[in-house]
C-alpha cells in the first residue's frame, strides 16, 4: 500500500472512530454525563440566552418566567445550551437553570382530571402556556401541580417531557 493510500485509511479511521464517538457523546453530556437531551427548568425570573458559551457573547434572547421548561442540547464547561416550546433559546449559565421538572400546557383548556383516566373528575381547566410542576409521568399521563391543584394531564398535551419518558 502506499503512503498515500495508507495516510487515507488512517484519517477514515479517525474520522470513523470520531462518528461513532460522536453517536455515544450525542446521548450523554460530555459535561454532566446526563442524557441528552433534557429537560431543566428556568431557575428565576429572568435568564439570558446567549449566541455562545461565554459571557462575552451577545444575548439573543431572555426568558423571563420562572420555571419555565428549556430543553438542554448540548453541554460545554459551565453552559447549556437550551431552547424553549417555539425552538428559541441560546446558551445559558448553568447556574440559572434547575432540574425541577416541569412542563408547558399545550392546549387551551387541558382537562386536569382527578385520576390518569379521561372519565375521572376533572379537577381544573388549564390555560394554554399554563406553567407546571411535574410531580410524576406514566406512559400517558403525568401529574401535575399547579399552584394548590394537582391531578393528572394527557402527557401528549405537554411540552417538557418526552413521550417515553416516565417519571417517579
Amino acid at each position: 500500500m502506499t503512503s498515500s493510500r495508507l495516510w487515507a485509511a488512517a484519517v477514515a479511521a479517525i474520522l470513523c472512530g470520531a462518528l461513532a464517538g460522536g453517536v455515544a457523546a450525542a446521548e450523554r453530556g460530555p459535561v454532566t454525563g446526563l442524557p441528552m437531551p433534557r429537560y431543566v427548568s428556568l431557575k428565576g425570573s429572568e435568564g439570558n440566552a446567549r449566541r455562545g458559551p461565554s459571557m462575552t457573547h451577545r444575548v439573543d434572547w431572555v426568558f423571563t418566567r420562572r420555571d419555565m421548561p428549556l430543553r438542554v442540547t448540548a453541554e460545554f464547561e459551565h453552559w447549556r445550551r437550551v431552547e424553549d416550546a417555539e425552538g428559541a433559546g441560546g446558551w445559558m449559565h448553568f447556574a440559572l437553570l434547575s432540574g425541577v421538572r416541569t412542563a408547558l400546557v399545550l392546549d387551551d383548556m387541558t382537562p386536569l382530571h382527578l385520576q390518569a383516566d379521561d372519565r375521572a373528575p376533572v379537577v381544573a381547566y388549564l390555560e394554554a402556556g399554563v406553567v407546571a410542576r411535574v410531580q410524576s409521568c406514566g406512559p400517558e399521563w403525568c401529574r401535575l401541580r399547579v399552584d394548590r391543584l394537582r391531578g393528572w394531564a394527557e402527557k401528549a398535551k405537554l411540552w417538557g417531557v418526552d413521550a417515553e419518558e416516565t417519571l417517579d
